[in-house]
């Protein structure tokens, strides 16, 4: 059978471009790619760029009134003008879904901007009606933001809609407590929104490392937020210009907007999926095996939309190992075991990489070594801020299992320590690093006690604590 296309891809995002030009450019594919929105997907639009910014913008005033500390006279006096920030923030994201429009169409890749979804194995279906045949079919279209099921949740915003608002509001309330929640309740506290966090769990960030956990949600509450844990809310309705929010425990307040931060879903429905015979999983996702391909042998997926592990960079590398695997005869898995991530709050980033002090106590004997200082910078400006470094390491093999980082600039970190622990470094390989000094850093190469041992009946005897 003669295919219009090599290679047809749903979705616009990281994965699906990775994908595509890889496929068209390194090995000569004909590649087609649709996408319904713009091009860049969440991340570049209405994710990880734009929010990594707006987390900049945020931090600036509070920069501005550490230099006091420093000696600076009159900094940090003026005010958030958001109707200016928030242009160049649109130029910029202009720019780049450019940038990544020209890459695919530079590559040989036909775009199509409307939306697309399976007629059958080897066909898709354009929004005007034109269909389009296929070898190989690799969605990549990635996940949505959902509200709670509870009367008038029309009436919240979800994130992407922070990225639009003509005005910031005077008090928000964000409704979550995952990495979403927590980082928008950083930048609109520290763009000037009174802001209410409400989580219905004990700590923020559930599924991270439970002392990190508690960092986290005292930081939020040092800059200002008000996070109410245990606190869920029941229903929404309009009342006047604002929205009163009634709570499970029957108290109300009026915001000005609230912000549903509750998770994602796999933007499956409707993509005819169920009709060409794909598997979907509980939750709406793709299920793939280990090369990304679904239960119809002509169909793949990458990124979100598979609900694997749900971060770009990791989209990006299994949209290329799908090209490199399938067009260029070079069979590439994904590893998804050791993924670093951050979470960008401020002034200190949590970032993470392997297994939780709570993980280890299930499956250990493991060695847990934490360092808590105040950093040099904040402390000489006056701050009481508190910086943590954590190392989960195996009591028998001294191979470092878990890195924990609370503190300045802590994703930088993160990312360098993900390449010794991807390579099986033992605590003894950290502790045979000379360290740079004064550096945060360097509390990741001079911890030479453990403060405790969890996990396997402690493994005879705990350790002497540091």
């Amino acid at each position: 059978m003669k295919f219009d296309y090599d290679l047809f891809v749903i979705g616009g995002g990281s994965g699906g471009v990775r994908a595509a030009r890889i496929a068209a450019s390194e090995y000569g594919a004909r590649v087609g790619l649709a996408e319904e929105s713009r091009m860049g997907g969440t991340c570049v639009i209405r994710g990880c760029v734009p929010k990594k910014l707006m987390i900049f913008a945020s931090q600036a005033g509070a920069a501005a009134a550490e230099s006091r500390g420093y000696g600076w006279q009159g900094a940090g006096e003026g005010r958030f003008d958001w109707a200016e920030f928030h242009g160049k923030l649109g130029r910029e994201l202009d720019r780049l879904e450019g940038a990544y429009t020209s890459g695919l169409v530079n590559a040989g890749v036909e775009v199509h901007m409307q939306r697309a979804r399976l007629h059958d194995a080897h066909t898709v279906e354009l929004a005007d009606g034109q269909r389009l045949t296929a070898k190989h079919i690799l969605i990549a279209i990635g996940g949505r933001p959902q509200r709670p099921d509870i009367p008038g949740k029309e009436l919240g915003l979800i994130s992407d809609d922070l990225f639009t608002l003509e005005k910031l509001p005077g008090r928000v309330l964000v409704v979550g407590g995952g990495f979403i929640a927590c980082e928008f309740a950083t930048i609109l506290q520290g763009l000037g929104s009174a802001t209410v966090l409400a989580y219905r769990g004990d700590a923020v960030l559930r599924g991270f490392d439970g002392e990190m956990r508690r960092h986290v949600t005292e930081q939020l509450r040092a800059i200002g937020v008000d996070v109410r844990l245990g606190t869920n809310p029941a229903r929404l309705d309009r009342e006047g210009a604002g929205v009163r929010v009634t709570f499970e425990d029957d108290s109300s307040e009026i915001f000005d907007a609230v912000m549903f931060a509750t998770g994602r879903v796999p933007y499956t429905k409707g993509l005819g999926l169920e009709d060409a015979g794909v598997k979907l999983g509980r939750k709406g996702e793709i299920v793939v095996d280990e090369w990304s391909q679904s239960s119809v042998p002509s169909i793949f997926a990458v990124g979100d939309v598979t609900d694997r592990v749900n971060l770009t960079p990791v989209a990006i590398r299994e949209g290329h190992s799908f090209a490199d695997t399938v067009f260029g005869a070079r069979p590439r898995k994904v590893d998804h075991r050791l993924v670093a991530s951050a979470v960008y709050t401020r002034p200190h980033e949590l970032a993470t990489i392997g297994l939780t002090e709570e993980e280890a106590d299930a499956c250990g004997p493991a060695d847990v070594y934490v360092a808590s200082f105040r950093p040099m910078r904040s402390l000489f400006a006056g701050s009481d801020a508190r910086a943590v470094m954590k190392l989960i390491v195996d009591a028998q093999t001294d191979k470092v299992l878990g890195c924990h980082i609370f503190g300045p600039e802590a994703g930088e970190m993160i990312q360098m320590i993900a390449v010794p622990m991807g390579m099986g470094a033992t605590k003894a390989d950290f502790d045979a690093a000379i360290a740079v000094h004064p550096t945060l850093a360097e509390e990741l190469v001079t911890m030479r006690k453990p403060s405790r041992r969890v996990g396997a009946a402690n493994l005879d005897k705990p350790v002497a604590s540091a």
